[in-house]
């Protein structure tokens, strides 16, 4: 079996491999590019960094019409913590956890 977590690419539009997980085949491109963009963006920030980035990208996805059904989400999310390492696994904890917290305010 293939190991495409590893396989490190130097192609300018190479995928990282959580995009090509079978979790989110179902979810349009445009939407895929935008997690994408995120997920990126969001790599090694701070739990606050990451908070404050969020706001304006999510005002960004309202904006452009992209609104995710909670399958979506929940599908992005499990394909991003599948291929992710422990340190970035525990990054998404706490920002799933503190984005639970604003949500139910």
């Amino acid at each position: 079996m293939e190991n495409k977590e590893n396989t490190a690419s130097t192609e300018e539009n190479a995928r990282p491999a959580w995009m090509e997980d079978p979790l989110v085949k179902d979810i349009p491109e445009k939407k895929m590019r935008f997690l994408e963009e995120l997920f990126t963006s969001g790599h090694g920030k701070s739990q606050k960094e990451m908070m404050a980035f969020l706001m304006p990208m999510m005002k960004k996805a309202k904006q452009e019409g992209l609104n995710f059904t909670p399958q979506e989400m929940n599908a992005a999310i499990a394909a991003i913590r599948k291929h992710s390492s422990r340190e970035e696994l525990q990054q998404i904890d706490k920002i799933l956890e503190k984005s639970r917290q604003n949500n139910s305010h």
